[in-house]
């Protein structure tokens, strides 16, 4: 049995600096392979080099997150783009459009967004999506660029029944956090009992978002996805190592995991 963790930030520094006990933990619980993510140039770099020292078991997304549209420079850009051809990256992201910090100018989100989604367009990579109150802008941009019907993820999906038909309809997926796990997330959970099995993928965030039942351990960490996966199994009525089988299969191929591997060896 095995489980992928498909959004972590392992650069953070609630858990880069015990990274070694944090992959123990991992090993303990199932998860063999974990998707780090990088939310800016720096962050990215590291990321990079984190998946270079576990390879195969640690890879990375790279991309500029909505918080940090603002700071981010053409150089930085082209800087991230160059990345993408790194063997150990297996995504382009997170990137997109957070309406509800507003922690930058939403014109600019949009355009660093927009710019992000032009590189990648002839790089066949994955692309993660951080939606936030901004849904009718993201899936535009999105439409805008030729993205329909291409490898997208929505991840830490917490949208309406409506939202999730209308990214299911553009031929794009979601992917779950520890947050189906609460108690008041009725309508999540309403989405992910009858989400298609082929596309269901699992991850933690960490270090936020921590699962039932270690709701109240911080910093949340990649061995937690087995909290999340344990939860989805007995929601659908499935057994976990089923689900675990199947959110290992749907997230190997979505990402091109084993290639990277491969590529990287």
């Amino acid at each position: 049995m095995s489980l992928v963790d498909t959004h972590a930030h392992l650069t953070f520094p609630e858990l880069v600096a015990h990274v070694d006990e944090v992959l123990k933990r991992c090993e303990l619980a199932g998860v063999t392979r974990i998707v780090t993510v990088g939310t800016d140039l720096a962050d990215a770099r590291r990321a990079v080099d984190l998946a270079e020292r576990f390879s195969g078991r640690v890879f990375a997304a790279v991309g500029v997150h909505p918080h940090e549209a603002d700071k981010v420079t053409d150089d930085d850009l082209n800087a991230i783009a160059k990345l993408w051809t790194h063997p150990c990256i297996v995504a382009a992201g997170e990137m997109g459009l957070d309406y509800h910090y507003d922690f930058a100018d939403r014109s600019r989100q949009r355009d660093v967004f927009a710019r992000q989604l032009n590189l990648a367009s002839d790089r066949r990579l994955p692309i993660v999506i951080h939606a936030r109150e901004a849904m009718d802008d993201t899936i535009a941009i999105l439409t805008d660029h030729g993205f329909t019907n291409q490898r997208v993820v929505f991840h830490c999906f917490t949208g309406s029944a409506d939202d999730a038909a209308r990214i299911a309809e553009h031929g794009w997926r979601t992917s779950f956090t520890g947050i189906v796990t609460f108690k008041g997330s009725t309508v999540l959970q309403a989405i992910a009992k009858s989400y298609p099995a082929d596309k269901l993928m699992v991850e933690t965030d960490s270090p936020y978002l921590s699962p039932v039942p270690v709701r109240n351990k911080r910093p949340n960490e990649p061995a937690h996805v087995a909290h999340v996966a344990r939860f989805l199994s007995e929601l659908r009525g499935v057994s976990f190592e089923t689900l675990a089988e199947q959110t290992t299969r749907n997230a190997t191929d979505f990402y091109g995991l084993d290639r990277a591997r491969d590529d990287s060896t």
